[in-house]
Parts: structure tokens; sequence; C-alpha cells
């Protein structure tokens, strides 16, 4: 199999969101669930976060991302699949020890680069559960004094 055709694969997490990422060699055209990113995050904020880890280690036209992602809304789409862009893109380096890299001479990993700006660490924050006698999970009945 030939480097051109190999594919990575990364699995992000954010609240209750799961995305599984492909990597493939190509132009920089990422499709979500069938659609482009333009059509599937309408918002900026998703699109520019989806991007980010394409940004850090300087490879923006260099991939072209497959991507299915399930549950949750949009906030927790667009983070999950950062974190599964993250994840195939330390494999690929791992793969090819970052052998595209444009700057030879400081060699920085992508799981450094990627860990400095926190990316790789999986955001553990989730919805805290409702208790019993309390409206929210933190929230009480409203106290009436008299």
């Amino acid at each position: 199999m030939s480097s051109q055709a190999k594919k990575y694969y990364g699995t992000g997490r954010r609240k209750s969101s799961t995305a599984r990422v492909f990597l493939s060699a190509g132009t920089g055209e990422i499709t979500v669930n069938g659609l482009s990113l333009d059509n599937y995050f309408t918002r900026g904020t998703s699109r520019m976060v989806v991007r980010q880890p394409f940004e850090v280690v300087n490879m923006i036209e260099k991939f072209n991302a497959k991507i299915t992602v399930r549950g949750g809304g949009v906030t927790g789409q667009a983070g999950a699949v950062r974190h599964g862009i993250t994840r195939a893109l330390m494999a690929y380096d791992e793969e090819t020890g970052g052998a595209t890299s444009d700057d030879s001479e400081d060699k920085k990993s992508f799981r450094r680069l990627l860990r400095a700006v926190g990316f790789v660490t999986r955001d553990s924050r989730v919805v805290e559960r409702k208790k019993v006698g309390r409206r929210k999970a933190r929230k009480l009945e409203q106290y009436s004094k008299r």
C-alpha cells in the first residue's frame, strides 16, 4: 500500500459527542457527515475550532478529512472533531516521522506541538446529573421564610 493511499484514523470525544476522523493525503477538503465543513458547521467559531490542529502543525492543505460525528450539540461536536483530528495527525506523525514537515532544522513532533496548545488532552467536563429533591443538579427549590 502506497503512502498516498494510506489513511490515518483518530477518535475524538467531547461532552456527549463522538467523532471518527479519517485523514488521507489531499487538498484540504473536510467532509463532516457527508456535508462540507461550511455547510455542517454554520458558525465561524466551530469551523475555526475544527481547523485549529491543521494550523498548529502547518498542514492546512495537505490532508483531506472524512469525519463522522454523533451525539451532543454543535460546540461538543466541534470539540470532538478537533480531538479526533489531533489524534489522527499524531498517528500520521508516528508512522512517517513528520517527513513532510517544512522546517527540517527544528523538528518538533506533532504530539509536542499539539500538547503545547492543549489539543491532545480530552476535556473531561460533562454535564452533572440531576439530584433527587432538587430542580437541577445543584439548584434547590425556592425557599420561603414565612
